[in-house]
């Protein structure tokens, strides 16, 4: 009898066995299934270039204009020539209004940012319970329960520079200064950078200038390779900012032809109806 019992229970471990491995196993791989969803779900991380945002404000900004000036000059009916000379003036001195600036506008940034510092500092080494106070109300107004937000406040008190940066960003969003930021490099970057994209439209005009006469067919080639230009730069600014390609560069593709299609009707409009002659 015994002995039935222990054969009963050895088969029915035995019986059941699979079909716990079998549960697990099935187990692991929905486990692992979901892991590869979620992992597919995972949002794109932006590329975290240091120039990035000058980079592609000036490489807009240089194609537009440059296409925007060609595309008026060539309605006037002015000779290739003109373009060129008007053009690469235009671009180079533009560029160096937009690479200085930038070297402005980011020192201005920093300088701001250095004086904020130093004004919240001085109120934390004064004032230290208001401005723990005000904290803690900022705190509390984002959704933080008084008791958490109490705990976190007295914890930074303790770090006099977190507490200084915390306020600058809650508070006044303002980023603490960086001081391994170089204003110079970002207005030679701009420079650099509005330059080369700048460029494109003019490159159509001096790649069929050995092939060509007509000013049309050379208009027609700075047309194309401003739209090149603009695809790409659309695309680098949806690979950094970790978007879709095809909208993003679809998007700059349409503010270039915009640009360039209204300085064409007013180069037109004044050569034609307006009758200005050169």
């Amino acid at each position: 009898m015994d002995k039935n019992s222990s054969d009963d229970g050895a088969t029915s471990t035995n019986a059941t066995t699979p079909l716990l491995r079998s549960v697990v196993v099935t187990n692991g791989a929905d486990n692992s299934i979901q892991d590869e969803d979620e992992e597919r779900r995972r949002p794109t991380k932006p590329w975290q270039g240091e120039f990035a945002k000058s980079i592609i404000y000036a490489g807009l900004d240089a194609i537009v204009t440059s296409f925007s000036l060609i595309s008026s000059i060539s309605a006037g009916r002015l000779s290739s020539v003109d373009v060129l000379v008007l053009g690469f003036a235009n671009l180079v001195a533009d560029g160096i209004s937009m690479g200085f600036g930038d070297f402005v506008s980011t020192s201005t940034e920093k300088d701001v940012a250095a004086k904020e510092r130093s004004v919240i500092e001085w109120e934390v080494t004064n004032h230290r319970t208001p401005q723990k106070q005000d904290l803690l109300r900022q705190y509390q107004a984002l959704g933080m329960a008084e008791e958490d937000a109490t705990l976190v406040v007295n914890l930074l008190a303790k770090y006099k520079n977190i507490l200084v940066d915390e306020k600058m960003s809650t508070e006044k969003r303002i980023l603490p200064p960086d001081e391994s930021e170089k204003p110079w490099k970002n207005g030679l970057v701009t420079f650099v950078a509005f330059l080369v994209f700048g460029s494109a439209p003019l490159l159509g005009f001096i790649i069929l200038m050995p092939f060509t006469d007509n000013d049309t067919h050379k208009f027609i080639g700075a047309c194309i390779m401003s739209a090149i230009a603009l695809v790409l730069l659309g695309i680098a600014k949806a690979k950094i900012a970790g978007q879709s390609y095809l909208p993003s560069a679809i998007l700059t593709l349409l503010n270039g032809a915009i640009a360039g299609g209204v300085a064409y009707l007013i180069g037109w409009t004044l050569k034609n109806v307006a009758g200005l002659e050169d």
